[in-house]
């Protein structure tokens, strides 16, 4: 399972990037910015798009952490 290790739409607030922003110009759609807000996945173009914004790695903003079933299946 994979966890966001920051809020990344406040660090892209912080950057200049608000959701507004972000809409107008079509850097994330509402549908990312939604995903983003539940904890769900998001595309690597879009994790690019952020770590570009934010100049960091992918493993600054998202931390893999295996669930009890993919434990069982994958270990």
């Amino acid at each position: 399972m994979i966890t966001y290790k920051m809020d990344i739409l406040k660090a892209l607030a912080e950057k200049g990037y608000t959701c507004n922003r972000m809409r107008r110009e079509k850097i994330l759609s509402e549908s990312t910015m939604q995903n983003i807000r539940k904890g769900k996945n998001i595309t690597t173009e879009t994790i690019n798009t952020i770590c570009v914004i934010l100049r960091c790695q992918p493993s600054d903003i998202l931390s893999v952490e295996p669930t009890d079933e993919e434990k069982i299946k994958y270990f």
